[in-house]
This record gives structure tokens, sequence and C-alpha cells, in this order.
């Protein structure tokens, strides 16, 4: 995809309803999902899932079991789906590579000196090139929140750019932290820098920060993805991350995602959710559906 040679300016970002946006947002959690439509719901979600582990204290040990659930999230349902992608640091990429081959599951790292952002652009550059030198398939990284909050767009673009540069044949997934961006303008403004700067997909949040993901910051990034397809004719992914802890809000942001970008965004390859505790609550429901009883959470391996 590439930098999409297209300079950002701040006037084509359109302003923003908060108030609309929180009333269609309601109307997508009003939705009621049973059956049959219920079980496909989640077990796309559950597609769609990064499984993750970003903590200061990882080890091999734990990433190659947090692999293994990747690879076997309930051996006792079969025709269960396993997750899109395990989300690492840098210098676990080729521990997670390694644990996870021959299977499909994307191997994605965390770069740019995340979660702050806060290093010099060379050191943000040669850490997303390690990833990827290491066997990472995606690089998620963080904007400069400071710079932008501070006005300075074009720093925010070109970074994003000569970062997409640097991960050559890996996709980008550019994380905005949206928490910290305090406004729905700022969402939208800073999504489409992102995506005009080469972003393959486009994520909430580091998940170390809250408000992590909600359905109106989600809402208005799909916005953003969905007017830039209409202008030029390409898709960017979607990543809501943090605070998706439940199957039923899980259902709620496809319904979301259904209705504003289409069935083709309806795959692991255009929308994934960053979560730890959803893959449990799905197979919670998924167990249920077929025995018809609820199983303790602790009958799901927590990693």
């Amino acid at each position: 995809m590439g930098n999409h040679n297209v300079s950002y300016q701040p006037s084509i970002s359109p302003p923003i309803d908060q108030i609309s946006v929180e009333e269609r947002c309601a109307r997508f959690q009003s939705r009621s999902i049973k059956g049959e439509t219920k079980v496909a719901g989640l077990k796309l979600a559950l597609s769609m899932i990064d499984l993750t582990t970003l903590e200061g204290k990882d080890s091999e040990g734990k990433v190659k079991q947090l692999c293994y659930k990747a690879m076997h999230p309930h051996d006792a349902m079969p025709g269960i789906p396993t997750v899109a992608a395990v989300c690492v640091y840098p210098t676990m990429v080729r521990t997670a590579r390694k644990a996870l081959k021959g299977s499909n599951i994307k191997v994605a790292a965390v770069a740019t000196a995340f979660p702050s952002g806060l290093a010099p652009l060379k050191v943000k550059l040669d850490d997303t090139k390690f990833a990827v030198e290491e066997g990472a398939d995606e690089i998620d990284m963080v904007i400069s929140r400071g710079r932008f909050l501070q006005g300075d767009f074009n720093l925010v673009f070109d970074e994003i750019a000569a970062v997409k540069e640097a991960c050559g044949k890996a996709h980008l997934k550019v994380i905005l932290e949206t928490g910290e961006l305090s406004t729905l303008d700022n969402v939208r403004k800073a999504s489409d820098i992102a995506i005009f700067a080469g972003a393959d997909f486009i994520k909430t949040s580091t998940g170390k920060i809250q408000p992590a993901a909600t359905m109106p910051v989600t809402l208005v990034m799909l916005e953003a993805i969905r007017d830039y397809y209409y202008e030029t004719g390409k898709m960017i992914g979607m990543k809501p991350a943090g605070g998706i802890a439940t199957s039923k809000l899980a259902l709620h942001y496809l319904v979301m995602v259904r209705e504003t970008l289409g069935e083709a965004w309806m795959n692991p390859d255009w929308f994934r959710f960053g979560a730890s505790k959803l893959a449990n609550d799905i197979l919670m429901q998924l167990a249920k559906d077929q025995t018809g009883v609820y199983q303790s959470l602790n009958y799901f391996s927590n990693d």
C-alpha cells in the first residue's frame, strides 16, 4: 500500500457531532442477536482477536503459552476458529514466530517506543526494523500524541510515513491512543493523518490508558475509513483495543462495523479486536450454546 502520497490537510477532517455519534452507538447496542446468528458472530469475533501480552515481566514461557492458546482456543469444542494474531514486544517476536509455526496466525509486534512513543525517530525506526527482521508480520506503532496535541500534524504524518517505509512488507497498524486525544474531533483528525500517511490499520489504544476503546471513538474512526474508501477505493483496517471484555459488547462492535463499512470488512484481514479477556468470554458463550450450561471461567486457560 505504501505512502499514499497525499499530504494531510487539517481542513479535510469534518467536525464531529458528539450527540449524533452517541445516539448511533446506542442504536447499535439495542440490536438483539440470537441463535445461529449469535453463534456465527461469536466465532467471527474469536477469529478477529489479537491475543496480546505486553507486560514488562513477559517471558519466553509466557509467550509460548499464549501462542499455544492462540492455536488451540478450546480443544474440547471442535470447529472453533483460531485467533488472528499474537501481539508481543519486539524481543519476543522470534519466540512467537517459532511457537506459531505451521499455523496461519500472524505475529504482531508493538514498536516505536510503545506505549509512550517518546523516543527519537531513529530509535522508533530501528525498533520497527528489528521487529520485522525477527519475523513480525504486523507492526503496531504509536503516534506522538504530545506533538499532535500541539498541532504539529506534519511531524506526526512524516513519522508514520517513515515507520511505514521501515515496515517493508509487514502491515502497519497505527495506534492513536484515543484516551489521550480528549475530543472526537481530534480522533477524526488523527485517523485521517494516519490513513493518509500510509496506515494499513488504525487502532484505538495501547490498552495502557483509560478510557481505551469506546464505541463512539470507534465509530468516528470507522467513518474516517469509510470516507477514505469512498474517495480512493482503498480499504483500511480497524482495531479497537482495550476495554472490550464481553462477547455481548464484541457483537455490538460487529453490528457497527457491518452497518458503517459493509460486509467486505467482516473478516480478520480488515477488522481486529485487541483483547486479552474477550477470548475466554466468547468460549464460555459458545460452550453454553453447545452444552446448555455455563462453564466456569476457570475451565478455560487464562493465557
